[in-house]
């Protein structure tokens, strides 16, 4: 059986990545779900920018990927990451946060295009 470990640094880069509530919180949702930038602004109360910043540095490193649809651009985990299978045993250890998009399908700001 072929098994894949991290080399220690890049661990740790992806520990600290994931040491951010924000930036965890952001991954635990995308576990089962694509989410858009406004989505996150919504759920975290924080501006577009700041948003658009904790995307940006888990889409560098590659644990997630961005796909258009339409005028949206959306979010999700990157399965073919050489660091998934690393992240996603961290991500089974945490609480589930469907709460959050329960709560912005209640007040009709959970987008759903095709």
């Amino acid at each position: 059986m072929l098994k894949r470990e991290l080399e220690m640094e890049k661990a740790a880069m992806i520990l600290k990545l994931l040491g951010d509530k924000t930036r965890l919180t952001m991954m635990k949702l995308l576990e089962n779900h694509d989410c858009c930038v406004c989505e996150f602004v919504e759920i975290f109360q924080a501006s577009q920018p700041s948003i658009s910043q904790h995307l940006r540095k888990l889409r560098d490193v590659g644990i997630v990927k961005e796909e258009r649809k339409g005028q949206w651009i959306f979010y999700s985990i990157n399965k073919n990451s050489e660091y998934f299978s690393f992240v996603q045993q961290v991500l089974t250890q945490l609480p589930d946060q469907e709460e959050k998009l329960k709560e912005l399908e209640a007040k009709g700001t959970r987008i759903t295009c095709c």
